[in-house]
């Protein structure tokens, strides 16, 4: 099940609550204030690979060079 993060739009506290995917546009309640006004909050995903500075090699690494393990 995903971890979403919300937003109440009434007490502006954020909260974090895990959901069903059969339940992932519901509007749960705020558990500050208990009112339903809030908002799903755009979550950074995880990135996985590469970074900016570009690809690094590892001494620990046990791939050898094409992708093959040692």
């Amino acid at each position: 099940m995903p971890l979403y993060e919300y937003q109440c739009n009434t007490c502006g506290k954020d909260f974090e609550r895990i959901v069903r995917f059969s339940e992932a546009d519901l509007t749960p309640c705020c558990p500050s204030c208990g009112y339903q006004d809030t908002s799903k909050k755009i979550s950074a995903a995880a990135s996985f690979g590469s970074s900016s500075a570009g690809p690094s090699i590892s001494s620990s690494s046990s791939c050898a060079p094409g992708g093959r393990f040692t």
